[in-house]
C-alpha cells in the first residue's frame, strides 16, 4: 500500500519533482490534487494594532494564527461567517485596541477583512503567536 504524500500549500513537501509525479501518478483519481491547492478549511489571523502598533509596516514582531474551520464550535463558525458578511454590528474603535485580519480562501480567490478584538471568537483570538522576523 502506498502512503499518501504531504501536501503543504499546494506542494508536496519532501519529494522531488520527479518522485512527486511518481506518486501522484500512483493516486486514485480522487486523491489527485487539480491545478493550484488552495486551504480553503483555513483561516489565516493577524492581530495589529495595540499599544505597540503590532504588524504596521516595518514592525519586525508579527502576531499571526491560522485555524482550520473543522476545529471551530458551530457558534464560532457562524460568527465567522456573519463577520465575512458583514452582519456583525461593529462597535466604535477604541485608542490602542486591537484588531484582527482574518483571510479566508474562496472559489474566487483570497477573502480578507479586519475587525476589532471584541467581536473576534476567543479561538481564532488565542490561535494567535508573536514572532520576530
Amino acid at each position: 500500500m502506498l502512503a499518501t504524500p504531504s501536501i503543504r500549500d499546494g506542494r508536496l513537501w519532501g519529494c522531488s519533482d520527479v518522485r512527486a509525479q511518481v506518486l501522484l501518478a500512483q493516486l486514485p483519481p480522487a486523491q489527485v490534487p487539480s491545478g493550484k491547492m488552495e486551504r480553503v478549511d483555513r483561516l489565516q489571523i493577524e492581530r495589529l494594532g495595540g499599544l505597540a502598533g503590532f504588524g504596521g509596516p516595518g514592525g519586525r514582531i508579527k502576531s499571526k494564527g491560522e485555524v482550520a474551520l473543522s476545529d471551530l464550535s458551530a457558534a464560532d463558525r457562524q460568527r465567522v461567517e456573519d463577520l465575512f458578511a458583514k452582519k456583525v454590528p461593529v462597535p466604535a474603535p477604541k485608542p490602542d485596541a486591537f484588531r484582527y485580519r482574518i483571510t479566508r480562501q474562496t472559489p474566487q480567490g483570497p477573502e480578507t477583512i479586519e475587525a476589532p478584538e471584541d467581536i473576534v471568537p476567543q479561538t481564532l483570538r488565542d490561535s494567535v503567536q508573536d514572532t520576530l522576523e
